[in-house]
């Protein structure tokens, strides 16, 4: 019998491929889903952020397929960033042609100078990353300002271990081509993606949590590695013997029996916090972008979506659902409240000609994420050796490459006589699945 920590993707697929009458899953919302789960409210279908498909993994797309009876939309996406009153195709820095004369010649120089004095230079962190990869202005004006309201850190805090296809990387070429006019070829990582027609992100799970034998409402008090003991909220006690923990890292060891440098160790694994702010408005949706990414410092607004962009179904017709995230952490504090930072938002929204005006909001409503992204400072992977050292001796086998968060674990295999298994959304949290992986039934 497998016990499972947390009813998300990871927990649902687990139990799903492991097979539902040989698990149990604890979960403490009322709700199944995680990160995952999209609400129905008024009409408007609100995931937590712009969830979409875009694996290439055949099994994963098929049985994502699958879940929803085949009634998914495939399209390709259109993605923009705003500067200053410009709107400029995303990737910005093979799009160059879009920004004020001025400054494109000011970019596309510095990206210049910089490519030819390269020298096989190896950057230290992720401020070095970028200059080495753009140059000087372009740094300045748009990776530094948006990584400072993204990830909540300045660039020189955050390793560059994570970056893979995340940061587009562009050849001389493209941004010289870009400079001038559009490409004819696509650079942004994203080109298609997949959604359900009806009942957002979460109805990819539609079959997989069929038969799911899950607890709701159980919120973990305590666990007890040497014990294998799980405390909930509401007094109640769970024994396991193969525990599967989907929960964020530094949550279990908090709550764990482990000693005071493991849970110092823990502390150190930093990640974000997100505000949403879901407005309803009676007017067609103003902007045909998918998802679009705002630069300017003086804004609060980070990321924006419109809900009936990914699916009509998502809301009524003629209306739209205008999703805002802001993003926080012990780096970046938040220090006003959720009511003040929506009408800061709808303001910015009609200066950016998403929102027409006030008279045409319907209502808002707020989400507090407190597991958002995770940031990737210098302090992570040395905080994260300790901890799964520690682990090992409650039956967690450790890979090589656990430390690294871009490793493709599709064709990895866990092995079936561990006790204590990590998987999660975070892919530097998990060391067994990633989001292709959990859902292949080739883990266990």
């Amino acid at each position: 019998m497998y016990t499972i920590l947390g009813a998300g993707l990871s927990g649902i697929s687990a139990s799903y491929h492991l097979g539902h009458e040989d698990c149990i899953v604890f979960e403490k919302n009322n709700y199944l889903g995680g990160h995952i789960h999209s609400e129905q409210i008024n009409g408007f279908t609100w995931d937590e952020g712009p969830h979409v498909s875009f694996t290439k993994d055949e099994y994963v797309r098929e049985l994502l397929a699958d879940n929803v009876s085949q009634e998914f939309l495939e399209y390709p996406v259109e993605t923009a960033n705003y500067y200053h009153g410009n709107w400029i195709p995303h990737p910005s820095q093979s799009n160059l042609f879009a920004l004020p004369e001025k400054l494109r010649a000011e970019c596309l120089s510095d990206f210049l100078k910089t490519r030819n004095q390269l020298n096989n230079a190896i950057p230290k962190n992720y401020e070095e990353w970028l200059k080495l990869a753009f140059g000087e202005k372009f740094y300045q004006e748009f990776p530094r300002a948006y990584t400072e309201k993204y990830w909540t850190v300045r660039p020189a805090l955050l390793s560059t271990d994570w970056v893979g296809e995340r940061v587009f990387y562009p050849n001389i070429e493209d941004v010289k081509n870009g400079a001038i006019g559009p490409l004819s070829n696509q650079t942004h990582y994203i080109s298609k993606i997949r959604y359900p027609k009806k009942g957002g992100y979460f109805a990819y799970t539609n079959k997989l949590r069929t038969g799911l034998n899950v607890k709701l409402n159980k919120e973990l008090t305590n666990i007890s590695f040497k014990d294998k003991k799980l405390s909930f909220k509401d007094g109640s006690v769970h024994h396991y013997k193969k525990l599967i923990s989907t929960i964020p890292l530094p949550l279990l060891i908090k709550k764990s029996d482990a000693p005071i440098e493991i849970k110092e160790a823990s502390e150190k694994l930093s990640c974000s916090s997100l505000l949403l702010i879901n407005i309803t408005a009676n007017h067609k949706t103003l902007k045909s972008y998918n998802w679009m990414y705002v630069y300017d410092e003086d804004k609060l607004s980070t990321r924006i979506n419109c809900t009936e962009l990914l699916s009509p179904e998502n809301a009524p017709i003629g209306k739209t659902g205008i999703q805002v995230e802001v993003y926080f952490s012990k780096y970046k504090p938040i220090n006003q409240s959720f009511d003040t930072i929506a009408e800061k938002v709808m303001a910015e929204l009609i200066e950016m000609g998403i929102l027409k005006n006030k008279a045409t909001v319907i209502d808002y409503h707020t989400k507090w994420v407190k597991w958002a992204n995770v940031i990737f400072d210098h302090d992570r992977q040395d905080a994260l050796n300790e901890i799964l050292d520690y682990l090992s001796q409650y039956g967690l086998q450790r890979n090589e490459q656990d430390l690294l968060p871009m490793t493709n674990w599709t064709n990895y295999k866990a092995p079936k006589e561990a006790d204590l298994y990590i998987a999660g959304r975070f892919a530097e949290w998990k060391y067994y699945w990633t989001d292709d992986c959990i859902l292949r039934g080739k883990n266990i």
